[in-house]
């Protein structure tokens, strides 16, 4: 099985200001190859919703080769459009290898 390439895009606020007073972010752009992604939650159907109202478009699993950084606040491009990481997604540790796979990050539309 081989997975696909996504971009993970990280903004980072700078600290300063432009002229109209919003905050400036520094944005980084990240390719990780080999993200399996699959349409909506991998649980029970009723899950797909979240109790907040968040809705997940994709779940995606990332490889073990990933250089794990944090995901709160990244957003994920898939297919060029970009999908806002829910929450703080963790690797799966323990030392469990069954796959090569053990980061799952759930993704939402923040289009409209």
């Amino acid at each position: 099985m081989r997975g696909e390439t996504v971009k993970v895009v990280r903004y980072t606020p700078t600290g300063e200001t432009d002229p109209g007073g919003s905050p400036v972010t520094k944005v980084d752009i990240e390719s990780v190859g080999n993200v399996l992604v699959s349409p909506g939650a991998m649980s029970n159907a009723t899950d797909s919703l979240r109790p907040d109202g968040v809705t997940v478009a994709f779940t995606c699993l990332f490889p073990r080769s990933y250089e794990f950084r944090s995901l709160r606040g990244a957003g994920v491009r898939i297919d060029g459009h970009e999908y806002k990481v829910i929450g703080d997604p963790r690797p799966l540790g323990g030392g469990m290898k069954p796959t090569a796979w053990n980061l799952t990050v759930e993704v939402t539309d923040t289009k409209g």
